[in-house]
């Protein structure tokens, strides 16, 4: 008998185990819910790295412009409120479209927050963070538990054209004038200086108008 075929068996053994054990932590985590919060942290932790820094630069600088039609979008507010997307024309509006469960979203929300946090004492420059959530107690957990102070809604009525992707997360800009300047399919850093500064100067320009 060659006295290699017990090492082999015992090698072989070892890594069908190694394999068993991951294949049980990876259908736990997805059991639980908990694969979302490990993947979005895997992303949050390449945010660092400055690579995914949301850039200007990069935008689409003359998209389309929204109608009076967009404009009737129906949302419902975080408080429980219905609002009219009408209510946002003639300010800039950084719209992120969302969902509780999408782990991108959820590594990129705190750079969001942060944004959000810098550019509290602009009046002309407003939020919506347009959650895809079915279950919106799932994204009131999520904001709630992570003590984001960001204004968060829910579609209730049916999300105009031009802000459906297929994509999430998807980031827009608004302008006052009602044109998308600016998209962005996947994740990003928000809270890069260079695109606090580009909406900070957005802002200041609508104003002088």
């Amino acid at each position: 008998m060659n006295k290699k075929e017990p090492k082999k068996q015992s090698t072989l053994k070892k890594t069908l185990l190694e394999w068993g054990a991951i294949g049980a932590v990876i259908l736990t985590l997805y059991l639980t819910g908990l694969h979302t919060e490990v993947i979005g942290t895997m992303q949050r932790a390449m945010l660092w790295t400055g690579l995914f820094d949301a850039k200007p630069v990069a935008t689409t600088t003359d998209g389309p412009m929204l109608s009076e039609a967009d404009y009737r979008f129906e949302m419902i507010t975080n408080d429980d409120e219905r609002q009219l997307f009408e209510e946002y024309k003639g300010d800039i509006t950084f719209i992120n479209v969302w969902a509780s469960w999408c782990p991108p979203c959820i590594a990129e929300m705190p750079t969001i927050e942060s944004l959000y946090t810098e550019l509290s004492e602009y009046d002309n420059i407003r939020f919506i963070l347009l959650s895809m959530d079915e279950d919106r107690e799932s994204a009131v957990n999520f904001m709630e538990g992570r003590n984001f102070t960001l204004p968060y809604h829910f579609p209730a009525s049916r999300v105009p054209s031009m802000l459906r992707s297929g994509v999430l997360p998807t980031t827009y800009v608004i302008s006052a004038e009602g044109q998308i300047i600016y998209k962005n399919e996947g994740i990003a850093d928000y809270s890069s200086p260079a695109y606090r500064d580009w909406l900070i100067k957005l802002g200041d320009s609508e104003e002088k108008e």
